[in-house]
């Protein structure tokens, strides 16, 4: 089971990355890209709804196989990342009041 999520989070992982360069960029144009006009590459009306849809799709797909990962991967472990460090003290700062400065006046 955990070697079949793993290869779906990686291949979710790899598509997620391309659909996200296949993206029209709000500066540069897909098309130019490639030689062509503007809007050549996906038609006339672009792909923008289709590849948001895809996009947010392979996201939620990708957190969900983050969070199965992660769950299968510590269910049986109860250790402390902290576990062999050696605990020390910490050295206590003196307390001790220094005498009051002199300003060359006494007290009567």
């Amino acid at each position: 089971m955990k070697l079949i999520l793993i290869f779906v989070h990686v291949t979710v992982c790899l598509a997620m990355i391309l659909i996200v360069l296949v993206q029209k960029s709000k500066g540069t144009e897909m098309g130019a890209a490639f030689g062509g006009s503007s809007q050549t590459v996906f038609g006339s009306t672009g792909a923008t709804p289709f590849l948001h849809k895809v996009t947010t799709l392979t996201a939620i797909i990708f957190m969900i196989t983050s969070l199965g990962l992660s769950i299968f991967f510590s269910r049986g472990t109860t250790t402390s990342v902290m576990e062999g460090v050696k605990q020390t003290k910490a050295p206590v700062a003196e307390t001790t009041k220094a005498p009051a400065p002199q300003t060359g006046k006494t007290q009567k």
